[in-house]
């Protein structure tokens, strides 16, 4: 199983709660569908799980389509459609559409909240995405041949700070995310932390390995200037262990934090923010973490500081 398959299987498992939230999703998958207009929708797939999962959102949302097995020279594709008038008359009244529109641009309204966003992006990725990976870089690629759907979905992304890039390639829009560090943050965004979590290890092993084939010269000089490394929050903060009760004693907001950066300690800060119901920005969570990081100094502080006086009285 590809890497990408892996991810579409996590995104697949998620469990989205509100009206809202499976509306955007359904509607991430009629826009990145093979065909959306007014005679209904028809989404093809290489993989049987994308069409179970457009059939259930869809079904949540009082829409009934059908799924079919064909087999091509290439391989098996798997095809969810709703063609019944009725149906394709429900579907567009959900979206606020007619089917007749010139192009497909995205519609903020459907997307109300950043749970909505996350639907919807996933969902594109479960229809367009996939992940390519090199020795020295990661690109999450999104394909689509409506030209205006590409640029709202590529401003789409730029507002969630992902650093969007579009082109086209062979006469196919192409928007897709790279460098390390946005393409784990869009995972974990989309519902996928586990794969996020998996990029995560294999880069720190990548220079781990390549680290570990470098010849440093020390020198007395070098020695005395070396970084003395800090301990991360989830390693020495003193609620790591959630004992003595003061694990209960953060406001509840503290507390998500710690959990989730306890969860998912090889996480990156960025990469952490979308493993939160709903997503958190970055600024936001940084300042959970600083939050965190002074409590524990101060705990820690006071700890020494009792062991001096015992000491002394000792």
């Amino acid at each position: 199983m590809s890497f990408a398959s892996q991810a579409r299987e996590e995104i697949a498992r998620r469990s989205l709660q509100k009206d809202c939230c499976v509306r955007a999703a359904a509607y991430g998958i009629a826009c990145f569908a093979k065909y959306f207009d007014a005679s209904g929708l028809v989404l093809q797939t290489e993989q049987e799980l994308t069409t179970q999962v457009a059939s259930q959102l869809f079904a949540r949302c009082g829409v009934q389509g059908d799924i079919i097995e064909k087999q091509r020279p290439s391989g098996v594709v798997y095809e969810f459609s709703i063609r019944a008038p009725g149906q394709v008359a429900r579907m567009h009244e959900l979206f606020g559409t007619t089917g007749t529109e010139t192009s497909l641009q995205i519609d903020p309204r459907l997307i109300r909240c950043q749970t909505c966003v996350s639907a919807y992006i996933g969902a594109a990725f479960l229809c367009s995405g996939t992940v390519t990976m090199t020795e020295k870089e990661y690109n999450i690629e999104f394909l689509t041949s409506r030209t205006n759907l590409a640029r709202d979905f590529e401003a789409l992304l730029a507002e969630h700070e992902f650093a969007p890039h579009r082109t086209r390639r062979n006469g196919v829009n192409l928007v897709y995310v790279k460098s390390c560090d946005n393409v784990e943050r869009i995972l974990s965004f989309m519902g996928a932390a586990e794969a996020s979590a998996q990029l995560s290890a294999r880069r720190l092993s990548s220079r781990c390995a390549t680290k570990s084939t470098a010849t440093p010269t020390v020198t007395p000089q070098t020695w005395a200037r070396r970084p003395v490394p800090r301990p991360t929050t989830s390693q020495s903060h003193p609620l790591s262990g959630r004992a003595g009760g003061g694990w209960k004693r953060l406001p509840e907001a503290l507390q998500q934090a710690a959990a989730r950066r306890l969860e998912y300690p090889d996480l990156s800060l960025a990469a952490l923010c979308g493993c939160f119901d709903p997503p958190m920005s970055k600024s936001g969570l940084s300042h959970r973490m600083k939050k965190l990081e002074a409590l524990a100094d101060a705990l820690r502080q006071r700890l020494e500081e009792h062991t001096e006086t015992e000491e002394a009285g000792a």
